[in-house]
Order: structure tokens, then C-alpha cells, then sequence
């Protein structure tokens, strides 16, 4: 009997499935790991929004203010605003919103910072005093 060199088409197909999972669980975990990178520029802009208005703001008007923007927050690098999917805080889409509460004139006393995450619930900030 004549020996075959080479790869049955069976063990080829066997192969190329093997791989094809392999590639599979890469990508989904890829897209996990991005998502979750994601979320945690979400956390930090809306934790440098939260210090720059109480050590920055409230500490020298002794209010909140009834919106946010780059104009009232000159401490904060503005790019802070723009969540990572490229809409401003206040844009319809946005993963970040400022709720001011109990506002009077534009002085506020309260307000809640909040982003919607993709991996976890909402993270949330809301004022000290």
C-alpha cells in the first residue's frame, strides 16, 4: 500500500474550526476590553468634573452653577467634556449629564454628575453640601 503525505481534508477542516474559535473569543474579548477602557475615561472625566466643582467652583462662589462647560470650569482640561464616543456633555447622545437641583438665578445648591457606563450601572456623583 502507497503511504499519502499531507493533511486529510477532515483534519484541515478540523483546523480551520479550532482557529475560527480562537478568533472568535480574541475579538469578544477585545471588544470587552474596550468597552471597559471606556468606561473608565467615562469615570475619570466625571471624577475631574466633581473636583473641579467643589474645590474649584463652589469654593469661590459658595454655589453651584445651573449648567457646566469648559467656561465655568477653566481648571479642567476641556477635552474632559467629550465623552469617548465624541458627543459634548448636554448633547442629546451624550454619556454624560449635570443635573442641578434646588437653583434659584442660576445659583444652585445641589447638582448630580452622571455617566451612563457600557459594562456596569450608571456612575454617579452628586454634590457635598
Amino acid at each position: 500500500m502507497k503511504e499519502r503525505k499531507g493533511f486529510t481534508v477532515l483534519e484541515i477542516v478540523i483546523v480551520m474550526a479550532f482557529v475560527s474559535l480562537l478568533l472568535v473569543l480574541f475579538f469578544v474579548q477585545k471588544l470587552n476590553i474596550d468597552a471597559m477602557n471606556r468606561d473608565e475615561q467615562r469615570k475619570e472625566a466625571i471624577n475631574a468634573m466633581y473636583y473641579a466643582l467643589e474645590e474649584g467652583f463652589y469654593a469661590q462662589n459658595q454655589f453651584y452653577p445651573e449648567t457646566i462647560s469648559e467656561n465655568n470650569l477653566k481648571v479642567m482640561d476641556p477635552e474632559l467634556f467629550t465623552d469617548p464616543i465624541g458627543l459634548n456633555l448636554g448633547v442629546s447622545g451624550s454619556s454624560y449629564s449635570y443635573e442641578p437641583a434646588d437653583c434659584e438665578n442660576g445659583h444652585c445648591k445641589e447638582y448630580t454628575l452622571r455617566a451612563q457606563l457600557e459594562k456596569e450601572d450608571d456612575y454617579i456623583k452628586r454634590s457635598r453640601k
